[in-house]
């Protein structure tokens, strides 16, 4: 197993084709092995975290919500 390691200089030089084409793949969920899909997701995850206005359209393949203490 490989560990996905990208800089943040490589998320910041990401286009939103780059991003299209990860959701895309997220969504059809065709890999052959599961730490593929993972890596992906963490990848859109860390993308989401640096460059929010690139996953906004995709934001509904990481789950994320936000946090209601009440």
């Amino acid at each position: 197993m490989t560990t996905l390691s990208i800089s943040r200089k490589e998320i910041a030089a990401m286009t939103p084709q780059e991003v299209e084409k990860l959701a895309t793949r997220l969504e059809q969920d065709n890999y052959s092995g599961a730490f593929e899909g993972l890596n992906d997701w963490h990848l859109l995850r860390a993308i989401a975290f640096q460059r929010p206005e690139l996953v906004e359209p995709y934001i509904h393949l990481l789950d994320l919500e936000p946090y209601d203490e009440a």
